[in-house]
């Protein structure tokens, strides 16, 4: 009974909060948290105490402890992250009335990087410290600092455009060296000048619509070490080349990692035996069970890149993620680096089934002798997440009528490719062919 009072007050006060009456809301309100029995009324009730409050300070704690009742209220997160200055309330946008991509080119800033000493182009070392000039070899560290990066709170961003947002336009950048304008596709965020040949990274920093990336892990080997690997791939996979191989190009790839929590609600049975009083004999008997089982997965990895997605998927558990680093565009300095074409919320809604998926194969093992009848995911949530850029050696393998994609793990070297195992084994030798690759 003392429930759906609670409930009714609860309704009557947000009525009252929507029309404007701040002060009858608030009594309502604050009876209904009084009465509440439940922590679904008491989140609600809090988060809409502080949506009538007008101190700050007495706002933040109604937020706050809307989120000790229902740390998952997407709403009183997004509240407090405005309130606390983390996201601008002009940023929100509606998820259901996505505003139009902008038509034509997009201007956006970008970063020049030349060597303080001679002018001259300055590149990223993969030594992991330093940028080095093309011409006088002069070294500037980068001095980055602090290693721990942060995960970007997955509520804040789907409450923005950035959450959304895709590149759909080629973006056209002014040069700070020559002055010149070019265009620069879609897809990328790194390039140099076509006259000065300076290198430029986009700044996606003050982007309405693209999240910039929060982490990255530099190259550790340049194109020579890449070459040698790529032809010890060839020759002990036994592949003979139709043609001849373009050296290995070095990139940045794109990739999501998520961080997941909540839980699976699940009905299960379990079978039980009882002693018959009557009769004494063990009487099997079938008890139903309805419970959560609770769910933390830390960085799920999704590519952010439909073009090299089979492959990269392939390379991607081969990257030591502990060794990652804060994102700076200096660490793109003369290399190329895609930007995602997957949106972060058509990712996370992937990371969350296959989340889900996985946890629920494993849990006739995890449940200890109960047969699962039912799983539900709604009680999943996307709590944070990552953009991170992983460096890889890109090549084509000329090989049964056609160009296979080969990717080089730009830190530890292992190779991955869309050819089928079976090909690889069937074929003979290489290293001749490649040898001239090293120029050597």
């Amino acid at each position: 009974m003392s429930s759906d009072y609670s409930k009714e007050l609860l309704r009557t006060g947000i009525i009252e909060a929507k029309s404007g009456s701040k002060d009858t809301a608030r009594r309502y309100l604050d009876r209904a948290i009084y009465m509440a029995g439940s922590h679904d009324v008491l989140a609600e009730a809090w988060f809409w105490m502080g949506e009538v409050l007008d101190d700050p300070d007495e706002k933040r704690k109604a937020l706050e402890n809307c989120l000790a009742h229902d740390l998952h209220h997407a709403r009183a997160r997004r509240a407090l992250a405005i309130l606390n200055g983390k996201l601008k309330a002009g940023d929100v946008i509606n998820p259901d009335q996505l505003p139009p991509a902008p038509e034509g080119l997009r201007q956006a800033q970008a970063d020049r990087f030349m060597c303080p000493k001679c002018g001259g182009r300055m590149a990223f070392s993969p030594d992991g410290s330093s940028l080095v000039c093309d011409y006088c070899t002069r070294q500037h560290a980068l001095g980055l600092g602090a290693t721990n990066e942060t995960e970007k709170d997955f509520i804040v961003a789907m409450a923005t455009m950035k959450g959304h947002g895709k590149p759909l336009q080629e973006q056209a950048f002014h040069c700070n060296g020559c002055g010149a304008e070019f265009i620069l596709p879609p897809r990328q965020i790194s390039a140099n000048c076509a006259y000065c040949d300076s290198p430029h990274v986009v700044n996606l920093e003050n982007s309405k619509d693209l999240l910039a990336p929060d982490s990255i892990l530099p190259h550790a080997f340049d194109q020579k070490q890449a070459t040698r690997l790529l032809i010890h791939w060839v020759e002990s996979s036994g592949i003979t080349p139709e043609k001849k191989v373009d050296l290995p190009r070095g990139l940045y790839l794109p990739m999501w990692t998520f961080d997941i929590g909540g839980g699976i609600d699940y009905t299960g049975e379990m079978v039980q035996y009882e002693q018959n009083l009557l009769t004494g004999e063990r009487e099997r008997k079938v008890v139903r069970i309805n419970d959560k089982y609770p769910v933390m997965v830390n960085d799920l990895p999704l590519p952010a890149s439909r073009k090299l997605s089979g492959v990269f998927m392939k390379l991607i558990p081969t990257f030591e993620l502990s060794a990652l680093k804060p994102y700076d565009p200096r660490y793109l300095a003369s290399w190329l680096a895609e930007v995602y074409d997957i949106p972060m919320a058509d990712a996370s809604l992937d990371a969350r089934s296959q989340a889900f998926k996985d946890i629920k194969r494993r849990m006739p093992h995890l449940l200890n002798g109960i047969t699962l009848v039912r799983a539900s995911s709604a009680g999943l949530m996307v709590e944070s997440f990552k953009l991170v850029l992983l460096p890889v050696w890109m090549t084509e393998l000329p090989f049964g009528g056609r160009e296979h994609l080969v990717l080089i793990n730009g830190q530890s070297g292992i190779v991955a490719s869309d050819l089928p195992e079976k090909e690889e084994e069937e074929q003979g030798g290489l290293f001749g062919f490649l040898a001239d690759l090293l120029g050597e």
